[in-house]
């Protein structure tokens, strides 16, 4: 690494350093004086105290990482241009380009950090801080059960309503299972006090069950109880019943590989949001190159009077490409467009300004100026 990339890194590294100390900082100020009352009622301890902020880090890295760059770069490429050393570096025989090698790198570097955080454990850090929150307050450990819950198996033509899903320990409780064929009559129900799952062997074992077969004008032609029954030969478990319910919003990307491989008979726009959300899991760690390459450039200042607007500029540009990607996001998840679309699509479109802006600067060339007309 030549002295000049090591130069460059370092006017980086130290704002971009600052800003990221800071911001969080800042969000554990205030999270902590929001959640303060809730942490004294259920007496936690300094460990379950660090668990809890351990959770939530990773999402604020997430968030924290975009906005720093940008303001990092900006900060760091106009102190060099008012002090003359961009253009000192020009004289030098260096181009534009190579002065943006190490940004670009470090650009590289913070997709890969940015991947590790958002593949699942940033997702999933807004669930897990209510769950713990609720245990905090209660000052004991809480298994969340899904209550009330009906699912539907479009291919096994079953239909599932569920008193209470426990789904760290497999368990179902008072369920009422609806069995059809293919023309939709109904053939046979389970009426099960306790169901759990054996997920080893994908197995089924039900505790006092009725099982009652009907014709299709809904005569019942006999009714059974058992003590206890198994099933093998089914496809549910009890993620895919409860994953009819789930929010794309806070699940990692195996969870939604898992639900669009379980729930692969949804309809097209009920899988929208999930499959646009899975698109976005990798699409939105490129917001760190994309904002180097609008950022960098507009840095570049060759007279002290263009320096506001080229600072006003990168953030506005910043600010344009997080309000298209929310606004390509909602139309994906409604299934206005494709998934990919929703996903890669202002980042194509802001990366290629990019492109365009670090051309005009190395060129040497003016953008273009907008006047209201008189």
């Amino acid at each position: 690494m030549l002295l000049l990339d090591q130069y460059i890194l370092k006017k980086f590294a130290v704002p971009f350093i600052y800003c990221i100390v800071g911001f969080i900082a800042i969000w554990l100020v205030w999270n902590l004086s929001t959640n303060l009352p809730d942490f004294v009622q259920g007496h936690i301890t300094f460990g379950a105290l660090i668990h809890f902020y351990a959770t939530q880090i990773p999402n604020v890295i997430v968030q924290s990482i975009p906005v720093g760059t940008l303001l990092a770069i900006l900060y760091s490429m106009t102190q060099m241009s008012r002090s003359n050393e961009i253009i000192s570096i020009l004289c030098s025989g260096r181009s534009l380009y190579r002065i943006f090698v190490p940004f670009f790198l470090v650009g590289l570097f913070l997709v890969i950090v940015t991947s590790y955080f958002n593949y699942q454990k940033a997702p999933q850090a807004e669930a897990l801080k209510n769950q713990l929150i609720d245990e905090m307050k209660n000052g004991k450990k809480i298994n969340k059960l899904i209550q009330n819950h009906l699912f539907r198996n479009r291919l096994g033509n079953r239909t599932w309503y569920v008193q209470s899903l426990d789904l760290k320990n497999q368990l179902a409780h008072q369920v009422q299972i609806i069995q059809q064929d293919p023309t939709g009559n109904i053939v046979e129900k389970w009426y099960i006090a306790d169901a759990s799952f054996n997920p080893t062997n994908h197995t089924w074992t039900f505790v006092q069950m009725h099982h009652v077969l009907v014709d299709p004008i809904g005569n019942i032609l006999t009714f059974d109880f058992s003590e206890q029954c198994q099933i093998d030969d089914w496809s549910e478990s009890p993620w895919r019943i409860a994953s009819s319910s789930m929010n794309p919003d806070l699940l990692g990307v195996p969870e939604l590989k898992m639900y669009l491989q379980n729930n692969s008979d949804f309809p097209k726009a009920r899988l929208a949001p999930f499959f646009t959300h899975l698109d976005y899991r990798w699409a939105l760690p490129w917001t760190c190159f994309i904002v180097i390459l609008l950022s960098a450039p507009l840095g570049v200042i060759y007279s002290r009077r263009s320096i506001l607007s080229g600072v006003a500029l990168a953030v506005g540009l910043f600010a344009a490409m997080l309000f298209s990607s929310n606004l390509f996001l909602a139309l994906g998840k409604g299934y206005r467009c494709p998934a990919w679309i929703a996903a890669w699509g202002p980042n194509i479109v802001f990366a290629a300004i990019g492109i365009y802006l670090i051309w005009i600067k190395a060129t040497g060339r003016e953008l273009l100026k907008f006047r209201w007309p008189k």
